[in-house]
């Protein structure tokens, strides 16, 4: 399975859709977005993780550099995931503590309850 990528800003912040298998093969065209999109002047990033299928431990590094790059430059890196299987890596690797992780893109732009 490919990977799908594509980013939106929403509300001032920048949401990266992921879609697909996260893994060996896939991870390094989701770490170079996500240093396209620091380069790039976003410093508020939040990884849409609902469409994804697998996410592997390369998938999990790619995000937590990801996080470790937003952080240098005062910026953040948080998640939304619902899928109880992916949420699961992210505890059972204690990464729940790292990321913010929300259930939808509303609560995580900040955008619940504004009409659109």
């Amino acid at each position: 399975m490919d990977l799908g990528l594509e980013d939106t800003e929403v509300n001032g912040k920048t949401v990266l859709s992921v879609r697909g298998e996260v893994d060996v093969y896939t991870a390094p065209r989701l770490r170079e977005r996500l240093v396209e999109l620091v380069a790039a002047g976003s410093r508020q990033v939040v990884v849409d993780l609902q469409a994804v299928d697998f996410l592997d431990s390369t998938g999990l590094g790619v995000l937590v550099g990801g996080l470790k790059r937003l952080r240098s430059h005062e910026g953040d890196l948080s998640l939304i995931c619902t899928q109880s299987r992916i949420l699961k890596v992210f505890e059972i690797t204690g990464l729940t503590k790292v990321f913010t992780i929300y259930p939808d893109i509303e609560t995580a732009t900040g955008t619940a309850g504004q009409e659109g």
